[in-house]
């Protein structure tokens, strides 16, 4: 009996740790303009908007999600793209294959706009080019 409950509450904290986004160990990578987002904020957005879900369909030991934005200030107009991408991971190294399997783009411009304006800009769009991705792969 005792071992049927030990063997319960370990299958639900399984289950509690494979629902936690945060629990799983994603491979991001960023490669933007550092003017408008910084590496780390870039990694951050991406894993606030990438449910667990996904990585039942494509496991973050397989694949890997890359982002950038570029873009910036041109006279008084912010011009912002970000794309983001799943790529496969090599098996042996865990190296970055690029050859995407799903792709996302979303762009915006501003006319007078500031330069924090438009770093606020490119946060926004990698957030829609992340969920547009994800969504593509789950129901969200």
């Amino acid at each position: 009996m005792k071992q049927a409950i030990l063997l319960t509450a370990l299958m639900l904290s399984t289950a509690a740790y494979a629902a936690d986004p945060k629990a799983v160990k994603m491979t991001l990578v960023d490669h933007s303009n550092a003017l408008l987002i910084s590496p780390a904020e870039a990694k951050a957005v991406m894993a606030e908007n990438l449910p667990a879900a996904v990585f039942k369909i494509h496991p973050a030991s397989r694949f890997a999600f890359i982002s950038q934005v570029e873009g910036g200030m041109k006279g008084s107009t912010c011009i912002v793209s970000a794309r983001v991408m799943l790529v496969p991971l090599t098996p042996t190294a865990k190296a970055v294959l690029f050859r995407p399997q799903r792709t996302a783009t979303a762009y915006d411009a501003a006319v007078n706009s500031s330069t924090d304006a438009c770093k606020v800009m490119a946060r926004a769009k990698l957030k829609e080019a992340t969920s547009a991705v994800a969504s593509g792969i789950v129901k969200l």
